[in-house]
């Protein structure tokens, strides 16, 4: 087991139980050559993407900069893929993160490492729209904090209504973002670009 596997908190031998009776059960051979090494793949493919569970993403905001600086700060197109907790099954795509510091910025690496700290866990993408702006926004004691996510989900695009090419948009608006329109319309206006 490797050092990710041990530190991610997923226990790989069961997920390997568990996916050889899932082979079981949808009437294949597990002992087949093609099957051989996939419980075990499949478990170390679970440790890898559930890896946010056991992540706290406040070691990313341990060292952050103290700046004169009260504009908003704006990285967008940031990818990322989470799990869809109804159907275990992938949703991907782009993380928006504006903010207005007060006093206090990230370094830009930290938001992509917060996104995947959230994302990395069984999700819905409302709560992990959510998550990633209150998070920022008591950690960094932002005057506003604005994340907008656009998502593609398999458990919609290759089973269910099977409707590939949608695409969900997801927004939290916090602080000065949700009560200043003017904010608002800014931020929103640097994100379309």
């Amino acid at each position: 087991m490797s050092n990710s596997e041990m530190n991610s908190g997923v226990d790989v031998a069961r997920i390997e139980r568990a996916v050889r009776e899932i082979l079981l059960a949808i009437n294949e051979d597990p002992d087949r050559e093609g099957l051989q090494k996939t419980p075990s793949r499949v478990a170390r493919m679970y440790a890898e993407l559930f890896a946010g569970g056991a992540a706290d993403p406040r070691r990313h905001v341990s060292n952050v900069f103290q700046e004169n600086y009260d504009e908003i700060v704006l990285l967008k197109d940031i990818p990322f893929y989470s799990m869809c907790e109804h159907h275990l099954l992938p949703f991907m795509g782009q993380a928006h993160i504006g903010y207005m510091p007060r006093g206090k910025v990230l370094g830009v690496s930290k938001l992509a490492r917060i996104v995947d700290d959230f994302s990395r866990r069984p999700q819905v993408q409302e709560r992990l729209t959510t998550e990633i702006a209150e998070f920022i926004m008591s950690e960094i004691d932002a005057r506003g904090v604005a994340v907008v996510l656009e998502a593609t989900h398999t458990c919609m695009t290759i089973r269910g209504v099977k409707k590939p090419g949608s695409v969900m948009v997801t927004s939290a608006m916090l602080g000065a973002f949700r009560s200043d329109a003017r904010s608002r319309a800014e931020v929103m206006g640097l994100l379309r670009g």
